[in-house]
């Protein structure tokens, strides 16, 4: 006989289990209303780490909670910080956070099923689709982040070109495939073409010219040249923020390519893309709404908490088809909790689902598109303002155009490249500012990328500031 023994892992104390939970929310808001005081960075010193490495001993949620604020939360990324500017991160919001809550509370998995949490993130996407211009048969699905939208875009490019039969014969028929991208693309997309077991190979990388923007004549010179020689084009990715310097490739000219070519059109605008909600921005991504699929971030200049990426597909039948693995434990109702098809497990590879959507929600229902597009702006005008101090400074010197948000620079000195890769550690470590470096031309760059929606122009000038400090200190030990 079954024992009646509680095994269940909600508490027994609800009253003291909601007072440690306020403690905990409490401590989170006060965190993030005094970002501004605290170090953007710190590195774990050796007792800390050695802490994170021991093995499992239970504690009580209090005592967890209390681990956490003094091991963990004081030494993590720093990305809410506003003088974050090591890598196209979002900050988050307060609004966010408390969403992010309510999805844990309610644990739904958006796999697929009868549920209302289904119905916002098909919501999310249709205003997704219509902030693009996407027609009415487009399907779209939260991901992890663009690395997977842009794999789930390569493997619909597959589809279109060879339809399904790859899926039970494998990849004898797609040796001739080839797929074209520019230099200054994200990893992500060779990633694509190995994962999908196209080989890296089948990439074509594409010249880019003086600013950083894919050559289009070189490009449609690459698959004229692939076309003579049996090969078959069937992938264009373009970049809307290039990882480097923010650059934006000319879409229009690549979709009049494309449509002339029959080639897949994507779309990598990892935290490019959402330019879109800015109406002094929007005209630059003149073109996007001609993509076949679109891959971006909303945990970037859309401000949401990690993790929420988006693919964004044109044609919904390609999309669904390139994923729909009819099963009998999966089978569909008319009624019930097996209705509402198609379920998100069949436009990814993903049957499990944390509920993305929700925070996604949140984030566009309370500050709105106009709000968040005047943020993206923001962030901009902060990268203007950072280029017009490095031009009028005798010691730094701008290395890249500045596209969007991200601005490249150094300070000018000899043994440029070692002092200027010291500068930014050293900044780092110093938990002032953090930003990252890149290398361009042969170059060390010091990189700052402007994403946080709490960074001011004293943020600015506290980099600017350091950086010459920093410059100085390091050039006199050479």
């Amino acid at each position: 006989m079954l024992e009646t023994v509680e095994k269940s892992l909600d508490p027994a104390d609800w009253k003291s289990f909601r007072k440690q939970a306020h403690k905990m929310l409490d401590d989170m808001l006060d965190y993030t209303e005094n970002l501004n005081t605290r170090n953007v960075w710190q590195p774990m010193p050796a007792n800390i780490q050695a802490h994170l490495h021991s093995a499992l001993t239970e504690k009580n949620l209090e005592e967890a909670h209390a681990d956490f604020m003094q091991n963990i939360l004081p030494y993590a990324v720093g990305n809410a910080h506003p003088r974050f500017m090591g890598w196209v991160h979002g900050g988050g919001t307060p609004v966010g956070m408390l969403a992010e809550m309510l999805a844990a509370g309610l644990n739904a998995n958006l796999g697929g099923r009868n549920q209302a949490p289904v119905e916002i993130e098909r919501q999310v996407m249709r205003w997704v689709r219509d902030l693009f211009s996407f027609p009415e048969t487009a399907s779209g699905l939260f991901v992890t982040g663009t690395s997977m939208a842009n794999l789930i875009g390569c493997l619909c490019a597959k589809t279109n070109v060879l339809g399904i039969e790859t899926r039970q014969n494998g990849l004898q028929k797609a040796a001739e495939l080839t797929a074209y991208t520019s230099t200054a693309a994200h990893i992500s997309v060779a990633q694509s073409l190995d994962i999908s077991g196209l080989g890296t190979n089948a990439l074509r990388k594409i010249s880019v010219n003086e600013n950083y923007e894919m050559d289009i004549l070189v490009l449609e010179k690459a698959i004229l040249s692939d076309k003579k020689e049996g090969k078959k084009p069937f992938l264009v990715v373009a970049t809307v923020g290039t990882v480097d310097i923010g650059a934006i490739d000319d879409l229009q000219k690549i979709a009049a390519l494309c449509e002339r070519e029959k080639i897949w059109f994507h779309i990598d605008g990892a935290f490019g893309a959402l330019a879109k909600l800015s109406k002094k921005i929007a005209p630059r991504l003149a073109g996007i709404e001609l993509a076949d699929s679109i891959a971006f971030d909303f945990h970037k200049w859309g401000q949401v908490p990690y993790d929420a990426g988006f693919i964004l597909i044109r044609n919904g039948d390609i999309h669904q088809r390139t994923f729909a693995s009819p099963a009998a434990y999966l089978q569909r109702q008319e009624r019930g909790l097996s209705a509402n098809s198609p379920w998100a497990c069949d436009l990814g590879l993903d049957l499990s689902r944390g509920f993305r959507a929700l925070k996604t929600w949140f984030t566009l229902s309370v500050y709105g598109n106009e709000k968040l597009g005047q943020v993206i702006e923001h962030t901009c005008e902060l990268a203007n303002y950072l280029k017009q101090k490095i031009e009028h400074s005798a010691e730094l010197e701008l290395l890249a155009p500045v596209a969007l948000n991200i601005v490249c620079f150094r300070f000018c000195c000899e043994n440029a490249n070692q002092v200027n890769a010291e500068i930014v550690i050293q900044m780092q470590e110093a938990g002032i500012i953090a930003p990252s470096s890149t290398t361009l031309n042969g170059q060390i760059a010091i990189r700052a990328a402007i994403v946080n929606h709490r960074t001011t122009t004293s943020d600015i000038d506290i980099l600017i500031e350091s950086v010459e400090l920093f410059g100085k200190k390091n050039k006199s030990k050479k």
